[in-house]
């Protein structure tokens, strides 16, 4: 098989098109090909330095779907064929992959290939932020960071499903007609802090009630500083930079939660639950996730030069 390895820290340029011996699934694994991967920050994240739980040489990518080709002993409920996704299975850019059979789940036949691989990271990271980090209510006013990225697009459908308003923040003027279509009640162009202010208008002075950041560092503060009195930063950018602060420099009034991966989804019973929720919502059409760019596998490269330039919208897919 063919997959992408990066075998040194650096940009786009140290990730080649390796030849690999096809793994065999071992007992309680499945093998499966490939459909569609998806690109996250958190890929560039590994790429570009060291990141927990990653040592190079390393297959990137988290997520993705596609077919059973065989069974390891022991795995029961998968025949060949099935259609599969996963949520964070590490070396996802590869034509083949063996993955636990507990952390696949079935794509139903409502749900077409792409949405599938589209849904897996973001769409589980946005259904547990608005689910269990900061229940969203009818009413809420939410501040989504890159609301025309991949989760700031998803989580903007599930804050409007569950009742919210949303409050979404994009990096260019061109940004704002699709963080829009989302059904964000209102966007300010900010490619950083000093956003505060606005939110604060927009909230008759009392700030949101939430905010969903995965800007990192440098939106931190603004961040904290948009929230109404016992508001809650919900901080998931890791992979973006953490700042350096002290508990004294937190507002006594809010809250901070820092979810990791591992908390969207921490249990096998958990990834079947949320799973079933978000491919309810993309079947009702409460949530379409946006394709912003359809690379081929062995073109994963110019995938993340396009991410990392953040010029463009939506998720983008590679198709072995």
């Amino acid at each position: 098989m063919r997959a992408i390895r990066v075998s040194e820290y650096g940009g786009p340029e140290v990730m080649s098109w390796a030849e690999l011996p096809d793994p065999e699934p071992r007992p309680g694994e499945v093998l499966v090909r490939l459909g569609v991967a998806g690109v996250n920050y958190m890929d560039v994240g590994v790429r570009t330095g060291p990141a927990p739980g990653w040592t190079l040489p390393a297959i990137v990518g988290v997520e993705g779907m596609g077919y059973v080709a065989a069974l390891g002993d022991g795995v029961q409920g998968f025949t060949a064929g099935d259609r599969v996704a996963w949520y964070y299975h590490r070396g996802s850019y590869a034509e083949r992959l063996a993955i636990p059979a507990e952390s696949l789940v079935r794509v139903p036949e409502n749900v077409d290939d792409e949405t599938a691989a589209a849904v897996m990271m973001q769409g589980l990271t946005a259904n547990h932020l608005t689910t269990e980090t900061y229940p969203i209510r009818p009413g809420d006013t939410a501040v989504v960071h890159a609301a025309a990225g991949g989760v700031g697009l998803v989580l903007t459908q599930l804050i409007k499903a569950r009742g919210g308003s949303v409050i979404g923040l994009v990096s260019r003027e061109e940004k704002v007609p699709v963080a829009k279509e989302a059904g964000a009640d209102h966007v300010i162009v900010s490619s950083g802090g000093g956003f505060e202010e606005r939110v604060r208008d927009l909230t008759g002075g009392e700030g949101a009630h939430v905010v969903y950041d995965g800007g990192g560092a440098p939106t931190f503060r603004s961040s904290l500083a948009a929230l109404r009195r016992h508001g809650v930063h919900a901080f998931y950018g890791p992979f973006m930079g953490v700042p350096t602060l002290t508990p004294a420099e937190l507002p006594n009034s809010v809250l901070l939660s820092y979810p990791l991966v591992r908390d969207h989804v921490p249990t096998p019973t958990a990834l079947l639950t949320r799973t079933a929720e978000v491919f309810g919502f993309v079947g009702d059409g409460r949530l379409r996730p946006v394709v912003g760019g359809r690379y081929a596998l062995a073109d994963a490269a110019r995938a993340h030069a396009d991410l990392e330039s953040r010029r463009t919208v939506g998720k983008l897919l590679l198709l072995p």
